[in-house]
């Protein structure tokens, strides 16, 4: 029997400077017909039904102008030099949080319907969930100079996306031995020995990462 469970708060680490994607600005600031990726973010998380609190992790030298762009009710701190930093952060100024979900600014057009059916898995007495996408290349291992070593059952593998979401305690056990930067939530949590469920995901939600991405977004949204 499933049993809502709460308060859900969703961090949303948006202090990275996206070298790939080419722009002047933080990756989070790059607008989509005249919205920021973090703003469409966080509208996303908000319409979704599902998040008590969003807490934004920006540069330091950013957090007046996220505060100035978002809702008053979503909550801006300073990030950290690593993910992993700004993770922290974030989960510091969640206190109160029963479940943590953990989104990526640059997923900035991940319907809230996805979102809702990640809070709804935890809701049911998951502890950790990731939204996936079977993947359609074949991937190849290769050694450092680039030799082929092997060639992975596409069968089994999966693109993760975003939102993550996780019993809070559980990430924030997590997070506490993380020795580097850590780029997938999850993987920490397998570290653990936890199991970790998986959800099918959207196409929407793809990381918005190089030009390509952007020019992909743009499109669907109608910008010229």
């Amino acid at each position: 029997m499933s049993e809502n469970r709460g308060p859900v708060v969703a961090l949303v680490p948006a202090a990275g400077r996206g070298v790939r994607l080419g722009e002047s600005i933080p990756k989070a600031f790059v607008e989509l017909a005249g919205r920021s990726m973090l703003c469409r973010a966080v509208d996303g998380l908000l319409e979704s039904g599902v998040v008590d609190t969003v807490v934004v992790i920006v540069p330091e030298e950013l957090v007046d102008r996220a505060r100035a762009d978002l809702p008053d009710s979503v909550v801006v701190v300073a990030g950290g030099d690593e993910r992993a930093d700004s993770v922290r952060a974030g989960l510091a100024a969640a206190t109160d949080a029963e479940l943590v979900l953990v989104h990526d600014a640059a997923r900035a057009l991940t319907p809230p319907s996805l979102i809702a059916r990640v809070v709804a898995e935890l809701h049911a007495g998951r502890t950790a969930v990731i939204p996936v996408l079977p993947v359609s290349d074949t991937i190849k291992t290769v050694d450092v100079l680039g030799t082929v070593t092997g060639t992975p059952p596409r069968s089994e593998l999966r693109a993760v996306q975003t939102p993550q979401g996780f019993d809070a305690n559980l990430l924030r056990r997590a997070y506490r031995d993380v020795d580097g930067d850590a780029t997938d939530d999850a993987g920490l949590v397998e570290r653990l020995g936890e199991r970790v469920r998986t959800i099918v995901g959207e196409p929407q939600a793809f990381k918005i990462t190089t030009p390509w991405d952007l020019a992909l977004a743009r499109a669907l949204l109608g910008q010229a």
